[in-house]
């Protein structure tokens, strides 16, 4: 009988899950290799050629065979990632940075939203404006990620930066360092976040949840799923979540929501389609800036964080996020396998908001105010189809992926401001009356984006040599007509670019996998060069990075320590600078970027995880406005770490106790570095009990309430989150 936990020795128990599996799972497929492949080779890698190439041996446990690339992980650790090669490859085998948040770390921290799941993460910084529920944009390498963020491999698109996914809805966040270019097509140099749906599973569970928390949150939430009759070819999962509650800012809600209904048919072993799909309505309203003088400058944390300089009666956020998706895959042959996954995205947003505008200059304890309205409607189209195979040239297995994918994004806005009455900084009267006769500047954009891009990719392995080669040709346009009070313009503006990757890897075979890789990025900068510098469309501003780093997969326990070293620079930035005595913006910017990443995953025993990073940053504007200056928001240390315990026997039994610390350094306000923000220490606690079908869990963040400004920029200063406290309750069949 195979024995299913970790292996006794090197092939022997891959082997024998053959008996027991066959070949109608990944696992029995794998299982079959042996005979010819070391255990990294076939089981460990899924990468590798399926002829008779005699290559050295390689230990791998049983786990890391099993884990699907797409699933909740084990425990804290996830060992596998579609991320970083759109491949099922082990984390080890990536010549890239690649770091991934488990259900069961989202679990055990009771996270509210993406940003909150990161921010135990190496490299970014998880929330560097401070609590808004509106949308995500984490900071990745110095570079922001809001235009950076996949649900499922496929791009999030939206005019304003990002929107915000409910992370109850995920079964992983995965973050790839770096370009992804290659892969992904256009985007920043600092890396991309990818966000896995929960999928239907072929086992039946079912979950309910209720929450309670601070600023009168309060959450009920199901998560079912299982085989559909008796056949079993058909699988579905049933996730859902409703939301009632406040933010620390008076009168800014958070209200939810959500239902995510999924689908998989798999008549053959050799065939699958699962549907995704969800639909998010909520009211995400906006935080209110505070001045600066009162929050950072001489008179600081005079204002309180729940301060609140709107107006309720004037504010509101009615948002719609609706998606349908598919994944399809067929294996032709042993060899060869088609993929397609598709997704229509809509996202309807009404909002209006007011916004701190500076204090009045004859009366500093008046806040002068400004109104928006904003009417999004955005449809998004995104098709990626891949085909992959494994061969053999002489001693040398290959893993061959090309594939073409296209993404049509149609988008129609309204954009207004006004003027609001001021209003008492330390004593805000709210009533005011705010209308449209007051605007002074309206803006209609009708504009569509269309990218299409073909890329291939080959995981070449030669004895314990893993050289990874990608390439990739895209095409971009932007077609859009802007009307305003200000004048008209159209543009039209095509783009298309070279970007790749090639990586080494050396795979030990006690887990340590040392690599260096080099990487291109590129992005589309809409607009145009002043015609006293010639005109013309702007360049893509384009990245490059060097790194070198160390991944160690330890034998016998489950775990993944990696270390990264990298040089990362991003060129036609724009910038300001005087033209014949006018500010004009032209692409003369670059930023520099260097750093050194640690980063510590493990389940040390039955019942003990740990998160343990380290992150260093140079940073550098070298070229263009503000050079010299070190881009906003971006520490130069930052650090986290998490420990969580659950008593495994005895008269307490089930009962757990977390705690972690979250560390960001000194970092400024703008690109133009006014104002140097103090670093932050902040401590999460957590105590939870598990009994049979039961778990009850008390989740504390920030534990000694500490009072620190996020971000402050040109609409004030914002605090980051106080004390907060979440109860939950669930009850899991």
């Amino acid at each position: 009988m195979c024995f299913h936990g970790r292996p006794t020795g090197l092939n022997g128990e891959i082997a024998c899950l053959a008996r027991l599996l066959g070949s109608t799972s990944l696992v029995g497929l794998l299982c079959l290799l042996p005979s010819v492949l070391p255990a990294q080779t076939a089981a460990e890698t899924g990468s590798a050629s399926q002829d008779p190439i005699q290559l050295e041996s390689v230990v791998v446990t049983g786990e890391y065979a099993a884990e699907s690339p797409t699933g909740p992980g084990q425990g804290f650790v996830a060992t596998r990632s579609a991320t970083g090669s759109k491949t099922d490859t082990p984390v080890l085998e990536i010549p890239q940075s690649v770091s991934t948040v488990t259900a069961d770390q989202m679990q055990a921290r009771v996270v509210q939203s993406v940003g909150q799941a990161l921010n135990y993460s190496a490299g970014v910084v998880a929330e560097p404006f401070g609590a808004d529920p509106r949308t995500d944009v984490p900071i990745i390498r110095g570079f922001s990620a809001a235009e950076s963020q996949y649900l499922n491999g496929l791009k999030l698109v939206r005019e304003f930066g990002s929107t915000a996914i409910e992370p109850y809805g995920l079964e992983r966040v995965e973050v790839l360092r770096g370009p992804s270019s290659v892969l992904y097509g256009q985007g920043n140099p600092g890396g991309m976040i990818n966000l896995i749906s929960k999928r239907p599973t072929w086992e039946s569970f079912g979950e309910v949840n209720a929450e309670a928390g601070t600023f009168d949150r309060y959450t009920g939430s199901f998560d079912l799923g299982g085989p559909v009759g008796e056949g079993g070819q058909f699988a579905y999962r049933l996730t859902g979540l409703a939301r009632d509650g406040g933010t620390q800012q008076r009168h800014v809600d958070d209200d939810r929501l959500f239902l995510a209904p999924a689908l998989t048919w798999a008549p053959t072993d050799a065939t699958s389609f699962t549907l995704l799909t969800s639909i998010q309505y909520d009211h995400p309203y906006s935080p209110m800036g505070l001045p600066n003088q009162y929050t950072v400058g001489p008179d600081s944390n005079r204002l309180g964080r729940r301060t609140y300089l709107g107006e309720p009666d004037f504010d509101s956020s009615n948002r719609t996020l609706g998606s349908i998706g598919y994944e399809f895959q067929h294996r032709f042959a042993d060899r060869w396998t088609f993929r397609q996954n598709g997704r229509y995205l809509l996202l309807d947003w009404d909002y209006r908001s007011l916004y701190f505008s500076g204090l009045d200059p004859t009366n500093p304890t008046l806040a002068n105010r400004g109104s928006s309205w904003n009417d999004e409607n955005l449809n998004t189209f995104t098709l990626d189809n891949q085909v992959e195979t494994s061969f053999a040239t002489g001693p040398a297995g290959h893993t061959l992926l090309m594939g073409v994918d296209a993404r049509y994004h149609d988008a129609d806005t309204l954009t207004e401001f006004g003027l609001a009455p001021p209003v008492d900084v330390f004593d805000p009267q709210y009533g005011a009356t705010i209308t449209k006769d007051s605007l002074w500047y309206t803006e209609k954009d009708d504009g569509e984006l269309t990218q299409i891009g073909a890329y291939a990719q080959d995981q070449v392995r030669w004895e314990q040599w893993l050289l990874t080669l990608g390439l990739r040709y895209d095409w971009a346009k932007a077609n859009s007509t802007t009307t305003s009070n200000f004048g008209n313009t159209r543009q039209d503006q095509t783009d298309h670019a070279w970007t790749g990757r090639a990586g080494l890897t050396y795979l030990f075979g006690n887990g340590l996998a040392p690599y260096v890789s080099y990487a291109t990025s590129f992005e589309p900068v809409i607009g145009n060069m002043p015609a006293a510098l010639g005109g013309g469309a702007f360049k893509p501003s384009e990245g490059k990075q060097w790194e070198a780093g160390l991944k160690y997969r330890p034998e016998g326990w489950n775990g993944l320590f990696t270390a990264a070293i990298y040089d990362l620079r991003q060129t036609n930035v724009t910038s300001t600078e005087l033209v014949n005595g006018v500010n004009e913006t032209v692409q003369e910017g670059e930023v520099k970027v260097q750093g050194v990443e640690l980063s510590g995953l493990a389940s040390l025993m039955q019942g003990l995880d740990l998160i343990l990073n380290y992150t260093y940053t140079d940073a550098e504007i070298t070229a263009g406005d503000n050079s010299g200056n070190r881009p906003a928001n971006v520490p130069e240390h930052s650090a986290s770490a998490w420990l969580d315990y659950t008593i495994q026997t005895g008269m307490f039994e089930g009962l757990g106790f977390g705690g972690g610390v979250r560390y960001v350094g000194s970092r400024y306000d703008l690109n133009s570095n006014t104002t140097e923000l103090d670093s932050n220490t902040l401590l999460d606690a957590a105590v939870h009990y598990d009994a049979g079908s039961y778990r009850a869990s008390l989740n504390v963040n920030n534990l000694t309430d500490e009072k620190y400004v996020a971000t402050c920029g040109n609409f004030g200063c914002f605090y980051g989150d106080g004390l907060t406290v979440t109860g939950r309750l669930t009850y899991a069949w």
